[in-house]
């Protein structure tokens, strides 16, 4: 009796013979599916934070899985990786890098902390283990998140790297600073978001770019740190 694969192994199979018998598919490069991954992966944030019923839920996780599975048959095929390879590392890294859970073994280690202050300073300094030469806190952040998600990032970034007292620079005086938006301090998440609109529309209606605004002073700011550190 032959035994039928498991559920990701028959994901597998089904992809590769889409791969080999579908000429679109087949066509599919990394490159070409940049597009998709990010299209799916905003698909599935939308779909946690609208709360969809969990069906669909499940649904759009297999979408975000479909990408993973397709990029690693992609390689698979020019020799380099396959998706078991792409899980194993996957599993190290977990093991690596939460060495407050784990052991170097994978075994359990039976007493783990209780503060998350301990957790994030116990996975910084397994990472930091990784590339002991890397000296730049910023290095592995993605320079294409969304400004505002590089803002959040590189500011906890800095934090972690000793730089808790970095300036981050204030709004400009005279009269364009009486009115800026950052002149009252919101004390709500909701008073946080009207002020960021408000910055906005002051961007648009002077015909700025406010990704691109964003984007220049995290630049700045990095560079500042970097430079204090050392």
């Amino acid at each position: 009796m032959t035994q039928q694969p498991g559920a990701v192994e028959r994901l597998v199979q089904i992809i590769a013979e889409l791969r080999q018998h579908c000429v679109w598919t087949r066509a599919l490069t990394h490159e070409s599916l940049v597009e998709y991954l990010v299209e799916e992966s905003y698909e599935l944030v939308e779909a946690i934070e609208e709360r969809h019923p969990d069906e669909e839920l499940r649904g759009e996780l297999g979408d975000v899985l479909y990408q993973v599975v397709l990029h690693s048959a992609i390689a698979a095929e020019r020799g380099s990786f396959t998706m078991e390879g792409v899980v194993d590392t996957l599993s190290e890294k977990l093991i690596r890098r939460n060495r407050h859970v784990f052991a170097a073994d994978g075994s359990l280690l039976g007493d783990y902390p209780d503060s998350i202050e301990e957790i994030v300073a116990s996975w910084d300094a397994a990472k930091r283990a990784e590339r002991p030469e890397r000296r730049d806190p910023f290095a592995s952040l993605p320079r294409h998140l969304p400004a505002l998600t590089l803002a959040d990032k590189t500011l906890g970034r800095a934090g972690r790297a000793g730089a808790d007292d970095a300036v981050v620079p204030a709004v400009g005086g005279g009269a364009a600073g009486a009115d800026a938006p950052g002149s009252v301090t919101p004390s709500t998440e909701a008073e946080l978001g009207e002020q960021l609109l408000r910055t906005v529309d002051l961007a648009r209606r002077n015909g700025w770019d406010a990704e691109r605004a964003l984007r220049g002073a995290v630049a700045r700011f990095t560079e500042d740190v970097t430079r204090a550190l050392g």
